[in-house]
C-alpha cells in the first residue's frame, strides 16, 4: 500500500498500532479477573477458570498450559508457588480460554443486528515531533458494521493478522487519509 509507514517515529512520533489499540479495547470489553496473577487470589481465579470443567482443561491444555493435575491441585492448595516461567503460562492460558470464550458474545455486541458500532480513533502523538514535520491529524470516527474479522483475530491471538484486517479493510472507509491513522494513540469503542 502506497501509505504504509515504513519509518514511524523517526521524527518523534509516539503510538501504536491500530490492531494492538483495537485488541487492547476488545481486552477490556472481555472482562476477567483483575488481581494480577502474581498474588495468591489472582493466581486461584485463574487456575479455577482453567479447570472448572472437563472443556476448560482441555482448552488450558492446547492454549500451552501442560502441567499435571498434581501440579494443579498443589497450587490450588497452596502447597506448592509455580514458577515465574509457569505464571506466564497460566495468565497466557487463561487470556487465550477467556478470548475464546467471549468472542461469539462479544461479536454479537459489536455488530448489533448490521447497526455496527462507533469507533473514535485517536490520532498519533506528535509533542515530540518538530514543527516542520508534525502533519494536521484530527480526532476521526467511523462506524464499523462487520467485526467478523477483526474478533476472529483477537480470540486467535493473531496481532498480525488484526493489524492487517484493520488497515487493509476498514481504514479505506477514512478515504485518502487512512495512512495518517496506521499509527494511533487509542482506539475507542464500546459494546
Amino acid at each position: 500500500m502506497p501509505e504504509r509507514s515504513l519509518e514511524f517515529g523517526k521524527f518523534g512520533a509516539r503510538g501504536i498500532k491500530g490492531g494492538e489499540a483495537i485488541a487492547r479495547q476488545l481486552d477490556r470489553l472481555a472482562g476477567g479477573i483483575t488481581s494480577p496473577v502474581t498474588t495468591r487470589r489472582g493466581l486461584l481465579a485463574r487456575l479455577n477458570y482453567l479447570t472448572r470443567s472437563p472443556r476448560a482443561r482441555r482448552a488450558a491444555r492446547a492454549a500451552g498450559l501442560t502441567v499435571t493435575d498434581r501440579t494443579l491441585k498443589a497450587w490450588q492448595d497452596g502447597t506448592r508457588s509455580p514458577s515465574p516461567r509457569n505464571l506466564r503460562r497460566v495468565e497466557d492460558a487463561y487470556r487465550q480460554v477467556r478470548r475464546r470464550n467471549v468472542a461469539r458474545h462479544l461479536l454479537a455486541r459489536l455488530n448489533r443486528g448490521g447497526r455496527g458500532t462507533r469507533v473514535e480513533i485517536h490520532p498519533l502523538d506528535q509533542s515530540q515531533v518538530v514543527r516542520p514535520h508534525q502533519r494536521v491529524l484530527e480526532y476521526r470516527t467511523m462506524n464499523v458494521r462487520r467485526w467478523e474479522n477483526l474478533v476472529g483475530a483477537w480470540a486467535d491471538g493473531d496481532t498480525a493478522a488484526l493489524d492487517e484486517h484493520w488497515v487493509g479493510e476498514y481504514l479505506s472507509d477514512l478515504g485518502s487519509q487512512w495512512g495518517s491513522y496506521e499509527y494511533v494513540t487509542n482506539i475507542g469503542f464500546a459494546a
